[in-house]
């Protein structure tokens, strides 16, 4: 099965909210204004159906189950035109699984002030209408977004698109199967985690397989294949001399064609999303995979280095949630800091495993040798990510929950670096280093991290709100009193809505 990153297949139902004490003709007029406003829904980049006008509960728990029947339905929209009666939405929207948005606008931008009667009252109610569907919401506990304004607004639009997005990623992960080549890193703490916990909260699996399976899938390549492939490294990138046909590494890049090969064949077999993998257990394998997980994450899947499963989940879901837009998403590693006062910088780089996704650049396929896995140099593409903003997010298990940490940072122009053939980046993060370092620290964030520069930290924050999951975030607003502070309330926060 050839993986899908695109939001095309989806869509989001728009469901309005009235009562039948109205009568057919106003009931009528509630369906054509709905009609308008979804049609003023532009520039989204999920669709958004209009169902109907429920009026009675039966109707809106038939569609709140209809909507979690439907793959393809990532999220619901509500808007209360008129005065629908909260009760009538208990048994809808406690039987709801799907993400929702409550849509607090009305038909009109402008008030008509000299021709307002009261049928004109009676027909535009959402003022108040909204606010018995907030309190219901609220009095249920229900997860939500609420976007106010006309659709006419783009910022609203914007609103609705941060959140479609994000619904796509909670979609995502609760489809997603994770493939682990292997165990993670010996000794390391922040790559272990419950995964029972984690298929019960974003709906991923995550199982293993042993590298031997895998080194099987790279054998049974055939040369032709690898041909094919090489042929296709050599249009796309700058491939260095020496690795051509004919130069004397010339075999190297053939092996990392093979694996290449015999991963993708492994995971579209599987069904697979997403995959780990960890340089202390490569079995047959002549390299550490460098060269096809790149390629792999610029095309959608998720990847862990270390069989860092949680980063591995990361980089799906921010691939998913910018499908579309420029940019990508990336395994990435915090590595070493400029520390010159006042210009302080980080460097963050992997092994081998950086997304060229994160450049508009060629990049240049290189070989050069591996001081850790004791197997032979791996080919990679080396290149520097786009200077422009960004958000790297961890994700920590902390026992009775997940904790996600976002950074909001600005990747930035490197220097010359002849002697790090890598992927990389150099960024520099809000609200400043030493505040952004001492909260990270402060939150136990992880060191793997998934960069992406096509979503801000606005679409992570409606993701962690559907996902139920705790999200510290820190930007130019953060202060390291006020951070810790947060950490605390949260504790007991989260201690408190699990329950007994």
């Amino acid at each position: 099965m050839t993986l899908t990153t695109s939001l095309d297949g989806y869509e989001v139902w728009f469901a309005t909210g009235s009562q039948t004490l109205y009568g057919d003709e106003t009931l009528r007029q509630v369906a054509e204004q709905a009609r308008h406003v979804v049609a003023g829904l532009v520039d989204l980049p999920v669709t958004v159906v209009f169902k109907t006008v429920l009026t009675e509960p039966d109707g809106i728990r038939r569609l709140a189950l209809e909507a979690n029947a439907r793959d393809d339905v990532i999220g619901v929209i509500a808007w209360m035109h008129t005065f629908s009666p909260a009760k009538m939405w208990i048994a809808g929207l406690d039987a709801l699984r799907k993400p929702l948005l409550h849509l607090h606008t009305q038909a009109n931008v402008e008030l008509p002030w000299g021709e307002i009667d009261f049928d004109f009252m009676n027909l535009n109610q959402a003022a108040h209408g909204d606010r018995e569907f907030g309190y219901i919401q609220t009095r249920l506990g229900v997860p939500r977004k609420t976007v106010v304004g006309h659709v006419s607004n783009p910022a609203v639009r914007a609103q609705i698109a941060h959140w479609q997005r994000a619904a796509a990623g909670l979609a995502a992960s609760r489809t997603l199967k994770l493939a682990r080549f292997g165990d993670n890193m010996r000794n390391v703490a922040v790559t272990e985690g419950d995964k029972t916990e984690a298929q019960l909260r974003f709906g991923v699996q995550v199982n293993t397989w042993g590298v031997t399976e895998l080194a099987e899938a790279v054998d049974a390549a055939s040369a032709a294949d690898v041909d094919a492939l090489v042929a296709e490294y050599q249009e796309r990138y700058d491939v260095a001399p020496e690795l051509r046909a004919g130069g004397e590494r010339h075999a190297s890049l053939r092996d990392g064609a093979a694996i290449e090969i015999g991963l993708r064949s492994f995971l579209e077999d599987g069904g697979f999303g997403a995959f780990t993998t960890s340089f202390e257990d490569l079995g047959a394998l002549r390299q550490l995979p460098g060269l096809a997980v790149q390629r792999l994450m610029a095309e959608g899947y998720g990847f862990g280095a270390e069989g860092d499963w949680k980063t591995a989940i990361l980089v799906r879901i921010a691939n998913v949630m910018g499908a579309g837009l420029p940019g990508g998403a990336s395994l990435m590693e915090d590595y070493t800091y400029d520390l010159t006062p006042g210009r302080e910088q980080i460097l963050g780089a992997h092994m081998l495993e950086v997304s060229p996704s994160l450049t508009t650049a060629t990049p240049r396929l290189e070989v050069h040798p591996l001081g850790i896995g004791g197997k032979d140099d791996p080919v990679r593409l080396v290149f520097t990510a786009d200077p422009g903003p960004a958000v790297v997010v961890a994700m920590s298990d902390l026992r009775d929950r997940f904790r996600l940490v976002a950074n909001v940072v600005e990747n930035v122009a490197a220097p010359d670096l002849p002697k790090l053939p890598v992927g990389r980046a150099v960024w520099r993060p809000q609200p400043d280093f030493t505040t952004s370092t001492t909260c990270w620290l402060t939150a136990g964030a992880a060191h793997h991290t998934v960069m992406t520069t096509a979503v801000g930290i606005d679409v992570w924050r409606d993701f962690a709100e559907m996902a139920e999951t705790e999200l510290l975030v820190i930007d130019d607003d953060t202060t390291v009193r006020g951070f810790q502070r947060e950490v605390r309330w949260n504790q007991a926060y989260y201690r408190l809505a699990q329950g007994l």
